[in-house]
């Protein structure tokens, strides 16, 4: 992946977060303490965002980081959003070993590298 490529995927992922709380960018940057077309440069993939930052957007969205980095599922169905909140639920009752494996079986099955 270039890094390209990594600045517009985290960006997309905050337009679609930003989008989904209902904020416009003038919103979230006044939340977060930022001017609204420094969020718009880093949704567009044209600012190499400090990972500081990162946290600082994540808290205005009122989401963990990690949300920031999670490649959503395109199927926007509600039957889809319930099947990965029940993976996420049973995941989230394991111990690590076992959620280490479960990883590892998703990405066997997907071909994930």
């Amino acid at each position: 992946m270039t890094d390209k490529e990594i600045l517009l995927r985290v960006g997309s992922r905050i337009r679609e977060l930003r989008k989904e709380k209902g904020l416009t960018q003038e919103a979230l940057g006044e939340k977060g303490g930022f001017h609204f077309s420094y969020i718009g440069q880093i949704e567009r993939g044209e600012k190499n965002v400090a990972l500081l930052n990162l946290a600082k957007i994540a808290e205005a969205l009122e989401v963990d980081i990690s949300l920031l980095f999670i490649q959503t599922n395109r199927d926007n169905s509600e039957e889809s959003k319930a099947d990965i909140q029940e993976i996420n639920y049973i995941l989230n009752q394991q111990n690590a070993q076992k959620v280490a494996m479960a990883k590892n079986v998703v990405k066997e099955i997907f071909n994930y590298k």
